[in-house]
């Protein structure tokens, strides 16, 4: 059996001295404090908004730069647009993400190797591909984890010595905003489609955060062949020579390419064959225990990522088809929570934006759904999606602060559609919720919640969010 190798974190002795500002105290920025306060010998100070002196300085522009800090590590929380970042470029002072600086602290090897990264972003889905991609892994024998947005912080992640020999990395465009040197093994854009643009101040400067991922890549580019946003992004990417692009597509896969052959995923696109035959990774039957029906397109092209990307680090196929076959959803991402009378009560509380919510309402086989949806609207628009879905609704139910761009979407695109309002300042606004939805729906139907927007403004999280719906339904 291989012993797993013994790894241990370099002292940055370029950090000596600096003066590093850790901007934010959240989850993120707790764990970069750590690593930084154990791993170098920088002069280290933590600020934070809530203002809270026994534990960090009150974060302000002009408190920050007075302090001179040499690098600034950001908290995803604090927009691109913001005061804060605004300050610190005007100033020519480095921003560095939670991924950047666990980048440079990697923990190594007597031969100064370090586990590589499979990096996952897009606007949705990562969550799943990672979660998928860490099962594969650890279906061949070898120790993986899923990092980032899920599981461990990844500074904490790589700077344990024991840590995992290959990490699955979910990377947000608020992540990879500040992120410069990060050369993962394998990286993949899932989709995209507009989202958090309050935060990043634009449609192109969401795209350009998002197709960092592509940077430095050392094998593999994957990417869906009909995205063309996505496509573009490898294209432009600059990448360690010998990279290759490997396309995700629904059709058959020509070289180069990951495709479907009827109801095989097969693979052209490692190995010196792969102008000349293809390999079977999984059939759609090893997805069918996660669908409502017939396998959703979103969850076909999750598991296709997340064949790709470990491919790229040597897994087998065997390994993948078996890791599916026992996979299961997250909480939270159209999980049916009951079935009452007639009408399934599904949860999709994950659905943060149009483009999840979309996919979700046009899984699901029933035609007549009552939608649960609203929240913070993070700048999106919701005319196309309301369009899509519109012959799908049987009525809406809004909740959440912000609910004229859903109710402007509604009046336009789906005026036949009943539609009940929550007010915004109740206080009880999920029991409410699901009662209108209960009578609209009947004795027949679905009744989703698929928000499309963010929680922040009711909710402590979107699993708060889908648990308050849950207890709702069961009530």
């Amino acid at each position: 059996m291989a012993l797993t190798p013994v790894r241990r974190t370099p002292r940055l002795r370029e950090l000596d001295g600096a003066r590093i500002a850790v901007a934010g105290m959240g989850i993120s920025g707790t764990a970069s404090l750590a690593a930084l306060s154990e791993h170098t010998g920088a002069v280290l100070s933590a600020w934070d908004g809530r203002g809270d002196e026994a534990e960090a300085r009150l974060l302000t522009p002009r408190a920050l730069l007075d302090w001179q800090p040499d690098i600034v590590v950001v908290s995803p929380g604090l927009p691109a647009v913001g005061d804060v970042h605004t300050a610190l470029r005007k100033a020519g002072i480095p921003i560095w993400s939670e991924v950047e600086l666990a980048w440079r602290l990697r923990a190594r090897d007597e031969d100064g190797e370090a586990a590589p990264w499979l990096a996952v972003t897009g606007t949705n889905g990562k969550t799943t591909t990672v979660q998928m991609a860490a099962a594969m892994a650890a279906e061949a024998g070898v120790r993986a984890a899923a990092v980032g947005n899920v599981g461990d912080p990844i500074v904490t992640a790589v700077t344990r010595g024991d840590g995992p020999d290959l990490l699955v990395v979910e990377l947000s465009s608020f992540q990879l905003h500040s992120t410069s040197t990060m050369s993962p093994l394998a990286a993949g854009c899932l989709n995209i489609a507009d989202d958090h643009l309050d935060w990043h101040g634009s449609r192109e400067a969401y795209h350009a955060d998002k197709a960092r991922v592509y940077e430095n890549t050392q094998l593999a580019c994957l990417y869906p062949v009909d995205d063309r946003a996505v496509a573009a992004m490898v294209e432009e990417a600059d990448v360690i020579e010998g990279a290759r692009a490997i396309g995700l597509t629904r059709g058959i896969p020509a070289p180069g390419q990951i495709g479907l052959v009827e109801d095989i995923v097969a693979e052209r696109a490692y190995g010196a064959d792969r102008f000349h035959s293809a390999h079977e990774l999984f059939q759609l039957e090893d997805l069918a225990h996660l669908a409502h029906g017939e396998v959703p397109l979103h969850l076909l092209s999750d598991a296709m990522m997340a064949a790709g990307l470990v491919r790229a680090a040597g897994i087998p196929p065997s390994a993948i088809r078996s890791a599916l076959r026992s996979f299961s959803l997250g909480e939270h991402r159209i999980e049916t929570v009951a079935v009452t009378d007639g009408v399934t009560w599904i949860d999709d509380s994950k659905a943060t934006n149009a483009h999840a919510a979309r996919a979700s309402i046009r899984a699901q086989e029933d035609g007549s759904i009552v939608w649960i949806a609203g929240g913070v609207s993070k700048g999106a628009e919701f005319e196309s999606l309301v369009a899509d879905i519109a012959p799908r609704l049987r009525a809406a139910v809004i909740i959440g602060v912000e609910q004229e761009p859903l109710l402007r979407a509604l009046s336009s695109q789906a005026p036949g559609v009943p539609v009940a309002v929550i007010p915004p300042s109740s206080a009880t606004v999920m029991a409410e919720a699901v009662s209108a939805a209960r009578e609209f729906a009947g004795t027949s139907g679905v009744v989703m919640l698929a928000p499309a927007c963010a929680s922040w403004d009711q909710f402590a999280s979107y699993a708060d969010r889908g648990d308050q719906f849950t207890r709702a339904v069961l009530e």
